[in-house]
């Protein structure tokens, strides 16, 4: 995975609910969704966000949740970004 612009952000100590699958993923080598740094780089900012998006894919909806999943996964890789 390519590193982000902002170095600073994908270097920083996480912090938030999304510290401990970072530091998971990093000790297990496992390359980290760029995402997830920026959530957890200022988590008081993008914890409206995060529950915005988890409501969009796992909440009541009359697709179910991997439908949602394959549309986003569909969506971001003819946006050329992994998903």
């Amino acid at each position: 995975m390519h590193e982000m612009f902002l170095p600073a952000v994908e270097h920083a100590s996480p912090r938030g609910p999304y510290a401990e699958p970072i530091t998971e993923m990093r000790s297990a080598g496992i390359p980290v969704p760029q995402i997830m740094h920026l959530f957890a780089f200022k988590p008081d900012r993008t914890d409206h966000l995060s529950r915005f998006t988890q409501g969009v894919m796992r909440g009541p909806s009359p697709l179910p949740p991997g439908i949602r999943e394959l549309i986003a996964a569909f969506t971001s890789r003819r946006n050329d970004c992994p998903f």
